[in-house]
């Protein structure tokens, strides 16, 4: 019912930045926390970051911490990640996800996320 769609990806330098969207189609939004995964090569989906309805609340796996930002526009229903300090180690297919939760709801696993969307791959060269 709901389509997610990532873009951004792409290639960059380690040490540079890049910013992934996910724009959401197919109905409107109501208090839907989402998240980014992403799957390095040979690797499990892993969590990335996380944040509420409301964009008040966030979260991030220690391996991003400190150098991704995640944010939303709820009106647009779109959800970014911002990354910055890349690493070689950062190189995966990267996937929004969303999910019910209410207005301060925050979800970090994958199991209880309900709407995936297709990826988009980021490379990062040393």
């Amino acid at each position: 019912q709901v389509q997610l769609v990532e873009s951004g990806g792409g290639l960059v330098q380690a040490g540079g930045s890049l910013s992934l969207s996910c724009a959401a189609s197919g109905r409107t939004f109501s208090s839907y926390a989402m998240s980014w995964f992403r799957r390095a090569p040979g690797n499990e989906r892993e969590f990335v970051a996380a944040i509420n309805w409301g964009g008040s609340n966030t979260y991030y796996a220690d391996s991003v911490n400190g150098r991704f930002t995640i944010s939303r526009a709820v009106p647009k229903n779109a959800l970014y990640l911002q990354m910055t300090s890349l690493k070689p180690e950062d190189t995966a297919v990267y996937y929004c996800a969303a999910t019910s939760l209410g207005n301060y709801g925050l979800a970090y696993v994958e199991e209880e996320y309900v709407y995936w969307g297709q990826g988009t791959q980021v490379t990062v060269s040393s």
